[in-house]
């Protein structure tokens, strides 16, 4: 089978990769051609479980989505997810290795090169096309010894690449042109074009720039993509933080802790349109209140004790019981579960320093975190105020939870009662990330917290739906007959 690799590279972070990748996923399998979406190493603590149990980021199921193709841990052979401001754990081929910190990482970088490459190398002999993510921006000269993410794995697989810049940040001419300045003879060479992402206003404006532009670089401006309202395909990090409710029937608040993981939990609350999501940052200078709501959810995290005495250091602890003694709803997703219990215990320090961490109390058991990591897709039942909707998601946790006696469950996975709520059914819990996704839990959710909200599509067809509005706008306003050429050009040579 004949291949072609086409890589998107960003002049800065989130300057529009992921969707880029996506959209052409998109393009190209509407057009017959089996492609698949690659990125050599992601860092991000949002992540998704493959059929055979690994681990890759989130962005990269979202493209495999939009390809129609079934997750592959090949599609992101390299994960890594910080745990602090020096550690990360590093997922190899979708299984945990170890964690290390950035130095040390760094003296890894061969045996990291040789699972990208051969990542690579399978998905050349089973796909047609291969579209490849960047991550950050090639131009950070700091980190281009052993890169394996950017221009170091163009030039080791020999493939052309597309440079995008955001221009809603602003100084977008200096981003590309400052990039490509930065980069090898050889590196800017493979540089094939430029897309342009987030315009707003009159094409017409910005017409002299985009001449100055190619003029000064000889390279062609491949398109200008406009901004896109209302777009609900998932983040591979940042959190959207705005949201504009007219109608909130239900008012949920999320406490943003520095190592919260899996915010995509969030997504389909947020979609919906009486549903008011916000995500509360803690201040730097003075401690923050959490605002009135009707339920708040605590949610995963990368480094859960650490987490949990963030919470009490911002005083966290007693708004959570206040908002309960005022008749509020709780519910604890995967980390967000284990800091609703007695205690959280790390005897070999799996997630940092060795020891244990109370919870919050409200639910009784406790949690001892351990070397094996549970990653598994599932399908379950929520039960909720005696009613019960069927719903599916995945696991991804190291720890393992024990009730000191027997608790009500809030879900089942075949026959076997999992997560717990609280007797007087005002905390709940459990392990599950995406129960949340149908609207048949939304809608269940709601009921528990005492308001119906109306009818709406999953997430999953929400997100189908932007991401052939995706790739409606970019097949309008990219120029694929060169990408085209481009590309047939590049595999022959």
């Amino acid at each position: 089978m004949s291949h072609a690799t086409l890589m998107v590279q960003g002049t800065t972070s989130d300057a529009g990769k992921s969707t880029l990748v996506a959209a052409l996923c998109r393009i190209y399998a509407r057009q017959g051609i089996s492609v698949a979406p690659f990125k050599p190493q992601n860092m991000a603590l949002n992540s998704a479980v493959t059929p055979d149990g690994g681990e890759i980021g989130r962005a990269q199921a979202v493209q495999a989505q939009a390809a129609n193709v079934a997750l592959d841990v090949d599609f992101n052979p390299i994960l890594l997810k910080p745990q602090s401001d020096q550690n990360a754990q590093v997922i190899i081929h979708g299984k945990v290795l170890t964690s290390m910190n950035a130095q040390h990482y760094h003296d890894y970088k061969t045996i990291a090169a040789n699972a990208v490459l051969s990542s690579h190398q399978r998905l050349t002999q089973a796909y047609q096309r291969i579209i490849v993510e960047g991550a950050g921006s090639p131009a950070e000269i700091n980190l281009r010894e052993g890169d394996i993410a950017n221009m170091g794995f163009a030039e080791r697989v020999d493939c052309p690449v597309i440079l995008i810049a955001d221009i809603d940040k602003g100084g977008v001419f200096a981003h590309l042109v400052g990039t490509l300045a930065l980069l090898s003879q050889s590196e800017q060479d493979r540089v094939v074009g430029f897309v342009i992402n987030r315009f707003r206003g009159d094409i017409n404006l910005l017409t002299s720039g985009l001449q100055w532009l190619e003029q000064r670089t000889k390279k062609p401006v491949l398109g200008v993509l406009p901004y896109i309202h209302g777009l609900h395909i998932a983040a591979e990090d940042a959190i959207e933080q705005t949201q504009d409710v007219e109608n909130a029937q239900l008012k949920v608040i999320v406490p943003v802790t520095p190592r919260m993981s899996n915010h995509n939990d969030f997504d389909a609350l947020r979609a919906h349109p009486e549903v008011d999501l916000q995500f509360v940052y803690p201040s730097e200078i003075t401690r923050t209140n959490l605002p009135a709501a009707d339920l708040i959810i605590l949610a995963g995290s990368k480094n859960t004790r650490a987490d949990m005495e963030f919470i009490k250091a911002q005083g966290w602890e007693q708004q959570i019981n206040k908002h309960l003694r005022y008749g509020g709803k709780l519910f604890g997703i995967c980390g967000g579960y284990q800091m609703l219990g007695e205690l959280i215990s790390d005897p070999l320090g799996i997630e940092g320093t060795q020891g244990d961490t109370k919870g919050l109390g409200l639910l009784a058991f406790s949690t001892e975190l351990l070397p094996e990591k549970t990653l598994i897709n599932r399908e379950a039942v929520l039960k909720l105020d005696g009613q019960s909707v069927d719903v599916s998601g995945y696991e991804i946790h190291t720890g393992q939870s024990k009730a000191e006696r027997d608790l009500t469950p809030v879900i089942d996975i075949d026959g076997v009662a999992q997560g717990a709520i609280s007797e007087d059914q005002q905390v709940a819990g459990c392990y599950l990330h995406g129960l949340f996704d149908s609207d048949k839990a939304i809608q269940l959710l709601s009921h528990w917290c005492g308001t119906q909200l109306s009818e709406q599509l999953d997430l999953t067809a929400r997100q189908e739906q932007a991401i052939d509005k995706l790739a409606d706008v970019c097949e309008q306003h990219l120029d694929l007959s060169t990408l085209e050429q481009v590309i047939t050009h590049w595999s022959r040579t």
